[in-house]
């Protein structure tokens, strides 16, 4: 077969590649072109990863690619050509009927049952990475830029503008705003907001702006598809509720458990045309052994950390505050920090972090990181915004800007170069950068966008971090700030550092809250085993109460000993059954 293709149009155009269709050896193919200014580094890699994870997918039933060539000294990918357009093209804005959406919807559902069964997360399926042929019926998913053969990732908090993923149809999880990691089931989501514009003619939601757009994934409740379009059955709209969940536990678990309720619905449709209410995901079985990422036995503490960000979020009484987080390792000090990420992205604020080391122990190092990550941020924001931070940013720093670019040259991109300042004495010089970096955060820390500061392992902190930390609360000029310290509470007893540091904090009036984090109870391991399991609590109640005597309900510990199960044959799905078993007297 010869690599030269004969280009009859372009069918799609994107930052990162154009689409062609045309002919190889007389045969239709698409041509996928990588633009030039990708074809070098990170984009290349990532497309060279597309045509891999393509090429090895097997059948003829999910997306061939044929072969990877130079076109016009860029890399292009060639793939089958069936004749088909994406659904966007398609659909136009309006709704399909019923009678068209159901048998399509299954073969929708059947491509990404084959996908998952290859063990690939796709994070990015939308109406144009779905392609139809109306007339053969043939619907195939297209574009692996970003799948992975991961099966859990945590994405990092991110601009919404350079989201992985297209942002109309991204899961709360895949925002990395959650405080949850993403697997397959990430797709299920995209795939009820593409069900939801196939049946409504619309997205379930439009914003402005992109962090609304995100916001409204992680905390919106869409419309009932039944009340925005009546002909859509009640059924229908559950279904599609049920992939948009916001949890991942509370989705479809199986493609094929989707599959399996779109075709009854298909059944009783072409039989009356009507679909009676039933029990949806009862051939959903989840023979995948996965922990749970919900929060256990943590209500009162969570209730506790979102009171302390209400306070200092206020726009009218928010101020400076301390709140302390504190436990043995393993507990839950960061899973339950990390609950604080959708009420940040509800006030349109910035979440940073940072952890102390035992080992480094560099002076500032966990701080200067947490302020570079939010310069990062800002860096990503549009040019627009970006000229008002330049002004303000400017205009709080004056002639000091340079201080802050020694210690942080990113921020240079966005104030432009400095201009040297004199050398002082160590005293003064340490006075100046005290107020360079409290001009700094007060930018940052606004009523129409509260910071919230997360520093990690407080028990390792360094002398130098600890004085200029104890400055920089105590100084009375930042305002709709929140910093939040984790510890270990038996490494921080009485006279030691972070104890006299906190002892002086407290005397100067700034309001501090404290969290003790202690085991789970009995009825939270149970629980937890429970949904790892997907049995009702009391089939798991003996199972967890071994569990919570071996691990002493330290959360970690109750993860990490079921995993252990799991690899060790002590956890076994039973396909027949259609649950998991275990044998208790082996366990124990």
């Amino acid at each position: 077969m010869t690599t030269e293709v004969q280009i009859s149009k372009k069918i799609y155009e994107s930052e990162r590649s154009l689409v062609f269709r045309g002919r190889r050896d007389g045969l239709p193919v698409i041509l996928k072109v990588l633009r030039r200014e990708g074809a070098a580094g990170r984009e290349y890699g990532r497309f060279q990863r597309e045509y891999e994870i393509t090429r090895s997918l097997p059948g003829d039933d999910l997306i061939r690619a044929y072969d990877l060539i130079e076109y016009q000294n860029t890399p292009a990918i060639v793939l089958e050509d069936f004749g088909g357009d994406d659904l966007l093209a398609h659909l136009r804005g309006e709704a399909l009927p019923v009678a068209e959406f159901l048998p399509l919807a299954i073969e929708i559902s059947r491509q990404l049952a084959g996908i998952h069964s290859q063990h690939l997360m796709h994070k990015d399926v939308n109406p144009a990475n779905i392609v139809w042929n109306r007339e053969s019926g043939v619907v195939k998913i297209i574009d692996f830029g970003l799948a992975t053969a991961l099966s859990r990732e945590k994405p990092e908090i991110r601009s919404p503008n350079v989201l992985e993923g297209t942002l109309s149809y991204i899961s709360p999880e895949q925002t990395g705003r959650m405080n949850r990691a993403m697997d397959y089931r990430s797709d299920f989501y995209s795939l009820g907001v593409t069900f939801y514009q196939m049946l409504a003619g619309r997205l379930p939601f439009i914003a402005d702006n992109a962090l609304a757009l995100v916001h409204a994934h992680m905390a919106r409740q869409p419309v009932p598809l039944a009340e925005l379009n009546l002909s859509v059955p009640a059924i229908l709209s559950d279904i599609v509720l049920r992939l948009m969940a916001k949890n991942a536990e509370d989705r479809y678990q199986s493609a094929a458990g989707l599959q399996a309720d779109l075709e009854r619905c298909w059944r009783e449709w072409q039989a009356a045309a009507v679909i009676p209410p039933f029990t949806l995901g009862q051939q959903d079985v989840n023979a995948r052994f996965q922990l749970p990422q919900k929060l256990y036995g943590r209500d009162r503490e969570r209730q506790v950390l979102l009171d302390a960000f209400d306070r200092a979020a206020d726009p009218q009484q928010g101020d400076m505050a301390l709140m302390l987080v504190s436990g043995p390792p393993g507990i839950g000090k960061s899973v339950l920090v990390q609950e604080i990420y959708l009420p940040v992205t509800a006030r349109r604020g910035y979440f940073i972090s940072g952890k102390f080391d035992q080992l480094t122990n560099t002076p500032y190092a966990p701080l200067l990181h947490a302020v570079q990550d939010l310069v990062n941020q800002v860096l990503l924001e549009s040019e627009e915004a970006l000229a008002a931070w330049r002004e303000k940013l400017t205009a709080a720093l004056g002639k000091n800007g340079r201080v802050i670019v020694d210690v942080i040259p990113a921020l240079e991109l966005i104030i432009g170069p400095q201009t040297a300042v004199p050398e002082l004495p160590p005293a003064e010089a340490e006075n100046r950068f005290n107020l360079a970096f409290l001009n700094f955060v007060r930018v940052f820390a606004q009523p129409e966008h509260p910071l919230v500061f997360f520093l990690d392992d407080w028990q390792w902190m360094d002398a130098a971090s600890r004085k200029f930390l104890q400055t920089f609360i105590t100084s009375g000029r930042v305002r709709n700030h929140l910093i939040i310290g984790a510890y270990r509470d038996n490494e921080v007893g009485a006279g030691h550092p972070v104890e006299n540091m906190l002892g002086a904090i407290a005397q100067s009036g700034v309001h501090q809250s404290s969290i003790t984090l202690s085991p789970l109870s009995l009825p939270d391991v149970n629980r937890f085993v429970a949904d790892t399991l997907h049995r009702p609590l009391p089939e798991t109640a003996e199972l967890a109460e071994l569990v919570h005597r071996k691990t002493g309900g330290n959360p970690f510990f109750v993860g990490e000993f079921l995993k252990s199960l799991f690899a060790d044959g002590l956890l076994v799905f039973d396909f027949v059954a259609g649950c998991w078993q275990w044998e208790l007297n082996r366990i124990q």
